[in-house]
Order: C-alpha cells, then structure tokens, then sequence
C-alpha cells in the first residue's frame, strides 16, 4: 500500500494559493452586496418598481376606479421572433401581492407569460404599485380585476374562447374568489401554488406555518402591526415569515453560494435579489380580512365567506375548468393546501359532476414555492403544456383529472400531433386520490377550528382595550421610519453607497477583477472550507427540523385539550363540520337537466353521433389525450368551422353526460342520429377511427367498442 508523504512546501502553496483567492472573493462579495444595495434603491425609487422581463402597455389603471386599487393591466409586447395569433384567447398573469413587488410570472424568457405567447396567444399582465389606495380591500380589488377581464374580453371579441388567467400564489385565492363571485366572466383558471384549504397538511413537522396562527394567539397580532404602521401592513413582515421558513438557505446557503462562485454568480443572484428585495405594502384592512377569513379562518373553501353586497363565494358555482398546479417540494403551499378545497366541498366523485365542474391538478415531486413561478424548467415542462393545451382542458368533460406529461420520444404515436417535447394526457381521478396525498384527521381539524374561535376573541380583546391607544399614538412619519428600519431593508441598504465605508470597494473591486487568481478546485484549503459550510448547512437544517416539531407538538399539545375545545364552544364529541350544505336551487337544476338530457339522447345528427362514439370508445379509459383534441382541432378547421370551441364543448359535455346517464341506450339510439345523412355519417366514421386511435393502440375493451361502433355505421349503411 502506497503512502502519501505529506509536503510541507506544496500545503504551504496551497495556503497562501486559498489565502489569495478567499481575500480576493471576499472584496467581490462585499462588492456585489453594494451592488444589491444601489439596485434595491433604485428599483424602489420608481413609481411602479416591477421585474418583469417583457415591456408592456397600460390598458387600465385601478387608481382612477371609483373604488381605486393599487392595480392595473398592461398589454404585453410580444419580442420580435413571437407570432401572436389574435384569434387564441388571451391568457391574463396576475401576480401575487404577499410581500414582494410584481413581476414574477414575466421574470424571464422562459416563464408563464413567455410560454403562452410562444404558443401564440395575446397576454396581459395585472401588477401593482408598492403602496395600497386609500380604503382599499381585498373586495375592491377583486371587482377591479373583474373590470380588468372584461376590458380583455373586449378587446379579443373575435378569439375563440374566454381569457385564461393565471393566479400565482395569493392571486390564485383571489382570483377564485372573484369566479365564485362572477362565475361567466372567466375562461380557465391556472392556479400555480395558490393556498385554498388553510388548515391542510401533513403531520411531522412539514407545513409548520399552518400553526403559526395558534401559537400567537390569533390574529390580534396582524391587527397590532397594521396599527403601528398607521393603518398599512409592511409586506416585508411577511417575506421575513417566508425567509423563517428554511434558516439555511437564508442565513447561510443563498450567501456562501454567490461567495463560493462569486466569478459567475453575481448576474443571477442580483436578478433575483431584485425580486425578492422588492417589499410591498398591503392596507391593513386587506390584511385583516386575509388572516381572519383564509389564514386562520378557512372560511373560502368552506363557503362560508359572504362579500359585502350579501353574495356568498361558493367555488362550486365556477364554471370555468380550474387547473391547481402545486408542489411536495413547496413548504409555503404544500399539496394539501393547494387540493384540500376540493375535499371540503365535495363528498363523493359524483358531486363534482353534479357541480358541473371540471378540476384538473398537477403535482410536481420536487420544486419549491418559488420555482412553481420562476423555474425555467417547469416553464418549459407544465406551463408551456398548459398554455398550448388550454383549449383541451376547457373541453374536457366535468370531473376531477391529473395532468400527465410524459416525454415525446421517436418511439410515441402520432408525434406530428403533439406540440413541444411532452405528451399530454388527462388522467380522470377520484376524492380517493386527493386523500392519498394526507390531510388533517377530524380531531386534528378541531384544532384548527379550536384557534379560529380563540381568534375572535382576542382580536376583539385587542380592538376593544388597546387599538384605540396604539393608534392615537401611530403617526405615518413613524410607520415610514419603522419600515426603513425594518431588519429585511436595513440589512441592504446598510451596504449601498449611502453608507460612506462602502464606496472604495468599487475601485478596489475593479483592481480584483483585473488580478484575479482563483484557487484550483483541488485545494485542501478550498475543500476545507467546502466541508465547514456544509457542517453550517446541516447545524441549521438540524435547528429548523428540531424548531418545527417543538411548534407542531406545542400546538397540538395546547388545542388538543377538551377543556379549550369546550371553553371556546366546541361541544364534546361534535365534530367540526367543514363541508358546506347541500344547495337545494343547484340540485332542482341537476334534476331538471337529467330529464332534458334523457329528452334529447335520440335528437341530433351524425356530428353528435360521432361525438358521442368517440367519447364512449375511449371511456374506459378515462383519460383525454392531446393528439386526439389535435386531431379534432384539424377536422372542425377543415369541415366544421362554423361551430364555435363554446358550441363543441357544449356538445362534448352533453354527449358525455348522456352516457354516464344510460350508456346502454345511449348508444342503442346512435342510429336514429346517422338515419338521415349516410354520406357525413361515413365520414364521420372515418374521423372516429382516426381520432381514437391518435394515443395510440386501443385497449382490449376499446377494441370491442370501436369494433361496436363500426356495427352500427355498417349496418345502417346496409338499410339504406
């Protein structure tokens, strides 16, 4: 065995080799950080500071409304090599206003509003200025994107298809908020790690912020804040909660990542160092309601919000396909929160089909909260399927689905048929399947409901005893002074060139940069200190894990108790009932489609009976596939253009319908629709072999119905 003689010269060169180098990248880091400071008051010297990637032009200014709201919409300029075809809908971005500045869903090339104009539709952006108007609430601001899309729908009269929009985070609430309200304004709803149910998640110390509501006391503590800063909420609070969230990457991780690759790092970290420095400021009111209502209430996907002119926000009245796109990676908005909704509205698979609703979801396995909106490959993967697969999913018949995207290899049928690199297919799925993810037990959601009651309590200790003297003595110079010393600002602009020690590190930099000698990788120094941040690394993560339990098993240790259940009016034994009633209006109405549906199963012609073929040949299956739609999509261009997409998803919804009511004489009566018209009836025969087969081979049980459909075509050509 060979040893290794250690050589006092060559460790002597490594040392002063690392010695250079860390020297070196220690004036370049502080340099950056200078760099951060001046980019963070220029950023937020600008009226509307924002960071999105594109340019745009405003097309209305919530600031003018007779309600006026920090918000307007602005029509984004498609980059030169972009074709926009006027005649897609227009897919509308809102970003969420939770602390930081907008810009996010257009932060690059590759993002939400890049994807859909590469598929070629229009697209509008809704962002915000840094402070709220005056009386502004969460109510206005909804109506105000109301008006918003209205003005959108306007403008693209022609375009096939309501406006998409796109909530991201807690625009995603919002937005959901206004379809429930307005539910025939909206086309598809994207919702990209939107929080809905407040009370999901999962045991073992993995969504810790779920109970940070309980551990304070309530919300009194939103209402105390709002005050000092006279009347507003300093969003910085909020991104301060975010930063809390994982002490590693905050204290340590983000910063010795641009000091470890400080000759590359600088352009990506100040890229988003100016999102993320980018703080807000939401009215304390909007505040208010968001706590007391979602965050410890969990009112929205209970239906038990009701707005000022007396409409209650029941999501089961959205008529409009609602696409939940959230993350296991993602500790702001886990999976549980994202889909716990659809269990909270629904008890059986049955009701989402009575609902007349269509919910698809994805999950993805891996990335974070932010990555949801900024991730280049999730913007080429599930938004680019999204966007050039949005007229499928607002034909898909009612149900609950799973977006499936599989890559497109030379192996896949019908590749001419699939636009970019994945395959997407709409798996139907079940309550069942939700449920699978994990979610609170009865016991754990009286808890929950335990600390919503002591909510209304203390925050109404607070308002009666000591808000009226905290805001006697609030004044806005000091709510300004108070933010400008907040430790999230304080700690950029402390190196920014207002303070003097900082401005000979530009000169000395730029002498860096001309000398610079970077340690080879090999370094034992290097590798020492490789080694020392990953201990750092794994110290905190140890502290985080440790931290959450102890808040998890505090929480459950103080609401558990029957004695603070019963003393906040929670009866022994009753469970905390969180599915809203059934509707009585909205069950006649099911009744009395039922019975016009089972009227009109043997009117139509051969267009219906094809419609009606193709979905009961693949029903088994339970899955839609984009090659197929694509496949359709090219027959009504060439043969069927005087249908709109409106008028095909109707048909598509009603044929379905009718076979789930009575498959058997659904199809018995095919023939009574093909009676009439044998030459269209054999065409359309054609058409239905070649869109069933279009995802490929059919099944054994596909084979058996194609082969049934192509007995009744023939045989009713035998009678002619």
């Amino acid at each position: 065995m060979e040893t290794k003689i250690f050589n006092p010269l060559a460790g002597t060169r490594d040392l002063m080799e690392y010695l250079i180098d860390a020297g070196q990248r220690t004036v370049l880091y502080l340099d950056v950080m200078r760099r951060r400071g001046n980019q963070h008051r220029e950023h937020m010297a600008k009226t509307v500071p924002h960071v999105l990637h594109f340019t745009g032009e405003l097309i209305l200014d919530g600031r003018t409304f007779p309600r006026p709201v920090n918000y307007g919409i602005v029509k984004i300029r498609p980059p030169a090599s972009t074709v926009i075809d006027d005649r897609k809908r227009p897919f509308v971005v809102i970003d969420p206003r939770a602390g930081h500045g907008p810009g996010i869903g257009g932060f690059k090339a590759d993002s939400e509003i890049g994807e859909a104009m590469r598929a070629g539709h229009p697209c509008y952006f809704v962002g915000f200025t840094p402070y709220p108007e005056k009386g502004q609430t969460i109510e206005a601001v909804i109506d105000a994107w109301g008006v918003f899309l209205e003005r959108v729908a306007e403008l693209h009269a022609k375009a096939e298809g309501k406006p998409v929009v796109i909530g991201n985070c807690q625009a995603g609430w919002a937005l959901m908020m206004l379809a429930a309200k307005r539910p025939a304004l909206c086309g598809p709803l994207i919702l990209a790690g939107s929080p809905l149910s407040y009370w999901g998640g999962v045991r073992g110390a993995k969504n810790p912020m779920r109970y940070t509501g309980g551990l304070l006391g309530g919300s009194w503590l939103t209402a105390l804040v709002s005050d000092l800063g006279a009347g507003k909420f300093d969003g910085a609070w909020v991104v301060q909660n975010f930063e809390n969230l994982n002490p590693a990457n905050t204290l340590w991780t983000k910063q010795y990542n641009l000091y470890s690759k400080i000759d590359t790092e600088e352009p990506r970290y100040l890229e988003f160092e100016q999102y993320w420095g980018g703080h807000s400021i939401l009215a304390g009111e909007e505040m208010q309601y968001i706590v007391d209502e979602l965050f410890v209430g969990n009112k929205l996907s209970t239906a038990r919000m009701v707005t000022a002119d007396g409409v209650r926000l029941d999501l089961r009245k959205i008529r409009s396909p609602i696409v939940c796109f959230c993350s296991k990676g993602d500790n702001i908005t886990p999976p549980q929160q994202a889909l716990g909704w659809i269990l909270d509205l629904y008890q059986r698979d049955e009701d989402i089909l009575a609902a007349g609703q269509t919910i698809v979801y994805a999950v993805h396995p891996t990335i974070g909260h932010l990555g949801i909106f900024v991730s280049g490959s999730v913007a080429k993967k599930e938004h680019q399927e999204f966007a050039s697969n949005i007229d499928l999913i607002d034909c898909l018949p009612p149900g609950l689905y799973e977006a499936v995207l599989e890559s497109k290899t030379t192996d896949s049928a019908n590749v001419d048929l699939v636009t970019g690199q994945y395959i997407s297919r709409f798996a139907r799925r079940g309550l069942a399947d939700i449920r699978a993810l994990g979610g609170n037990t009865p016991g754990e959601d009286r808890c929950f409901a335990a600390v919503a009651r002591l909510s209304e309590t203390t925050n109404g200790l607070y308002r009666t005893t000591v808000q009226p003297l905290v805001r006697a003595l609030a004044t806005e110079q000091g709510a300004e002074w108070s933010r400008r010393m907040h430790p999230l600002r304080l700690g950029v602009d402390l190196y920014s060139d207002m303070n003097p020690v900082m401005k000979p590190l530009a000169a000395a930099a730029d002498k860096v940069r001309e000398n610079r000698r970077p340690v080879a990788a090999n370094n034992t120094f290097l590798q020492w200190e490789k080694a020392f941040s990953d201990s750092i690394v794994a110290g905190l993560n140890a502290y985080r894990d440790w931290r959450d339990m102890l808040m998890e098993q505090f929480f459950f240790g103080i609401y558990q108790q029957p004695w603070l259940q019963a003393l906040l009016g929670l009866r022994s034994g009753e469970t905390e009932e969180r599915r809203p009633g059934r509707d009585a209006d909205h069950e006649a109405f099911v009744e009395q489609q039922v019975r016009e549906l089972r009227a009109r199963m043997d009117k139509g012609g051969p267009r219906e009976a094809a419609i009606r073929a193709m979905i009961y040949i693949r029903m088994p299956e339970d899955a839609a596939d984009e090659r197929a739609f694509e496949m359709l999509r090219r027959f009504r261009g060439e043969q069927d253009g005087r249908k709109s997409l409106d008028e095909f998803k109707q048909d598509v919804r009603e044929q379905y319908f009718m076979l789930r009511l009575d498959e058997s004489r659904a199809v018995e009566v095919i023939p009574n629709l093909i009676r009439n018209n044998k030459k269209d009836a054999a065409k359309f025969l054609g058409l239905i072999r070649k869109v069933v087969s279009a995802g490929g081979p059919l099944q054994l049980e596909g084979k058996r119905r194609l082969a049934r459909i192509e007995e009744i075509f023939a045989s009713d050509e035998r009678t002619e």
